[in-house]
């Protein structure tokens, strides 16, 4: 099958410039334009990559404690009819798992040291049908809370701030004190600590204790559960199986989930990642329209090819056609080189950064700034296939000018000094 001069002759300016006839190589402008527009595929790629991965990591970790539905009373309190609530709750098809808990707010000392905490009062039966606490010793642990006995599990973060182990004791002060002539005095209770879990996600480590339901019942001197944790087949069904509990269940209740109580964070989340995807799209903007001047030169280089072209019976829009073709060269080579740079940096990135911690003996993800401390990837189809189109239309678009400037020479005018 014959090739359309116009191709042929446009792939030929491409890999040859005047200088680079005889080597060979590709044209340093052309190499240039290239290597910009894969530079900012590639940015773009590991930078969204990794911030997805960021989100799906610190989401898992997080509903690994966290429950994909909560339910509380209206009023703040203690649930109304908690078997009755459990049991319409399970009868949703997507809900797998369903347990009461208790959810209040302590202070938890040893010796001089205090922290506050979010205690949480479970059922160690029922637990794990709606969390997946990491670490190996966490099941054991919760299997040895047992009511009376006053155990309590906290994060290993908040282990090691109060410098305990397993088997120390704890005092665990309630805000909402007794009455006296004094005043208010809080109430104090010392527990034992049976053991630690690790959720991998700093703010829970350092900040959650756990216990038994009745133990916390006594301690905060409630009636019962101040709510029922659910766990679904889908977690990313849980906003509309929210509202259709919210509108079955029975009496005064107020229905939330994962979404909605972490929504600042994944709010925040989705807003840098659209910002970074427009200032890193401008990035592959200005190395697409580098190919405005990489045109510009090879049209004014080639101003005497063209008249022969042209003089040979070729229209203006034959030679609008080469250096399009030239600079949508330009553009795919650039952007798959970019899409296959990025996609091996995402797909290797827990070895890279690894690698350049030790190398630089530094730390990029402290976990207590950034809830983890492994840097994730999650390449997705849905952001590369965005980036891949915006980055050709660019570089086409870019061709336009210089390649309409070429089919407006006059031959008679580039012959005349030649």
């Amino acid at each position: 099958m014959r090739i359309p001069y116009e191709l042929a002759l446009g792939w030929r300016y491409t890999r040859a410039g005047r200088a680079a006839r005889r080597n060979g190589f590709i044209s340093f402008i052309s190499g240039v334009s290239m290597l910009g527009i894969a530079l900012g595929v590639a940015a773009l790629i590991i930078v969204l990559s990794v911030m997805n991965g960021f989100q799906k990591e610190v989401r898992d970790r997080m509903l690994g404690v966290v429950s994909h539905i909560e339910i509380h009373g209206a009023g703040g309190g203690v649930l109304p009819d908690v078997e009755r609530t459990l049991r319409e709750a399970r009868s949703h098809p997507q809900v797998v798992g369903a347990a009461p808990f208790i959810s209040a707010q302590a202070l938890v000392a040893r010796g001089e040291d205090m922290r506050g905490a979010l205690v949480r009062g479970i059922e160690p039966a029922l637990e794990p049908q709606v969390t997946d606490l990491g670490g190996a010793a966490a099941p054991r642990a919760l299997a040895r809370l047992v009511p009376g006995a006053f155990g309590v599990v906290p994060g290993i973060e908040l282990a090691r701030a109060l410098g305990v182990r397993e088997g120390d004791a704890v005092t665990l002060i309630a805000p909402s004190g007794q009455v006296t002539p004094a005043g208010v005095v809080p109430r104090l209770k010392q527990m034992t600590v049976v053991g630690t879990f690790d959720s991998g996600h700093y703010e829970y480590d350092s900040a959650l204790v756990l216990l038994h339901r009745e133990d916390a019942a006594r301690i905060f001197r409630l009636e019962g559960p101040t709510g029922v944790r659910l766990k679904l087949k889908d977690l990313h069904q849980a906003r509309e199986v929210a509202a259709e509990l919210a509108q079955t269940l029975t009496g005064p209740v107020v229905v939330r989930d994962w979404t909605r109580q972490n929504r600042t964070w994944f709010a925040a989340v989705q807003l840098e990642k659209r910002m970074m995807f427009i200032i890193l799209t401008l990035i592959v903007a200005v190395a697409a329209f580098n190919l405005v001047s990489t045109l510009v030169m090879t049209v004014t280089d080639k101003r005497a090819d063209i008249a022969i072209l042209r003089t040979l019976g070729a229209s203006p829009r034959s030679i609008m056609g080469i250096f399009v073709v030239q600079g949508a060269a330009v553009g795919v080579i650039g952007t798959l080189a970019g899409l296959l740079l990025g996609l091996g940096v995402a797909l290797n990135i827990d070895v890279i950064v690894p690698a350049l911690e030790r190398a630089l003996g530094a730390s990029f993800l402290p976990r207590d700034i950034y809830l983890i401390s492994r840097m994730p990837s999650d390449p997705q189809g849905d952001d590369i296939l965005p980036i891949a189109l915006i980055s050709l239309v660019l570089a086409f678009l870019a061709t336009l000018y210089p390649s309409w400037r070429a089919s407006r020479v006059n031959p008679a005018e580039a012959l005349r000094y030649e």
